[in-house]
């Protein structure tokens, strides 16, 4: 059946209008939405929403920023990522025990209130309950303690006291997952974030409680290995400590090769000791 020609017409006439207003009336909402729009960030009100929150979300991230390099403790040596070594960074702690003269226990104390933690534990037992992670000083390398039945050598019970707080820059890990770090001591009259204060491995070589590590990778910071060489060469000299009869005797590489070759690493075994030394530089105990 053929449909007549005028319905075909007034149907396509009525599409084409129904087609027509639906566009103009999606072209009236875009526009008054545009005119509230306009209206609305013409006005004061915009402006201070606006600027609130540029400003929070900036203020958010730059906190963020701030704390997680600069305040967040690290607290074992997992939390020491390579881009921490990588900058170098500098971290205050508070040694919880000392292995031999040249490695120790940190705990990190990044700001103010960290350090309460430690008050509510005794000295006897706080190094087992908190987080920390092992420091071996750079450039230096201590007389070995008695360890495992082994007798210790001599000097070897001179370092610096469980308490004291450290300043340590980060430098690398090595072998023993120890974090190898220059570290120095708190400066006497100003805070140690602005001033560095005095190198515990060159004060360790003046009091002739350590010999200048020079193996492969051995790291000086600042001060440079021919300043290291200098202050060791003062101390023997001046027949301070292991050099008081004129030779050091076994070194601590020497002695720890000679049990390594019984079928012991020292190095290894050592790490797990936690005795309590005193530094003795001229007489005066360093506390």
């Amino acid at each position: 059946m053929r449909v007549p020609t005028s319905i075909t017409t007034h149907v396509a006439t009525a599409h084409a209008d129904t087609k027509s207003t639906f566009q103009e009336y999606k072209a009236n909402i875009k526009n008054r939405l545009r005119g509230k729009a306009y209206e609305f960030g013409s006005g004061p009100a915009a402006y201070l929403v606006l600027s609130g929150f540029l400003l929070g979300s900036v203020s958010t991230l730059g906190v963020t920023f701030v704390y997680r390099r600069y305040f967040r403790r690290l607290r074992t040596a997992e939390w020491i990522t390579p881009d921490v070594l990588r900058r170098k960074r500098w971290v205050r702690g508070v040694v919880t025990s000392v292995g031999d003269g040249d490695n120790f226990r940190l705990y990190h104390t990044p700001g103010f209130g960290w350090k309460w933690p430690l008050k509510l534990q005794r000295s006897t037992d706080f190094d087992s309950k908190i987080k920390r992670y092992t420091v071996r000083i750079a450039g230096v390398d201590a007389p070995e303690g008695s360890h495992f039945g082994r007798p210790a050598q001599p000097y070897a019970s001179r370092s610096f006291r469980v308490g004291r707080i450290v300043y340590c820059q980060l430098v690398r890990r090595d072998q023993y997952s120890r974090i190898v770090s220059v570290v120095t001591l708190p400066p006497p009259f100003l805070p140690g974030w602005l001033i560095t204060g005095r190198s515990l491995a060159l004060e360790m070589l003046r009091a002739g409680t350590g010999l200048t590590y020079e193996q492969a990778g051995a790291e000086y910071g600042k001060y440079g290995k021919d300043e290291f060489l200098r202050a060791e060469a003062e101390s023997r000299t001046a027949r301070r400590g292991m050099w008081k009869h004129g030779t050091a005797g076994e070194t601590p590489g020497q002695y720890k090769r000679r049990y390594a070759q019984g079928g012991t690493d020292v190095e290894t075994q050592i790490q797990a000791c936690s005795c309590q030394f005193v530094l003795e530089v001229d007489g005066r105990l360093i506390s």
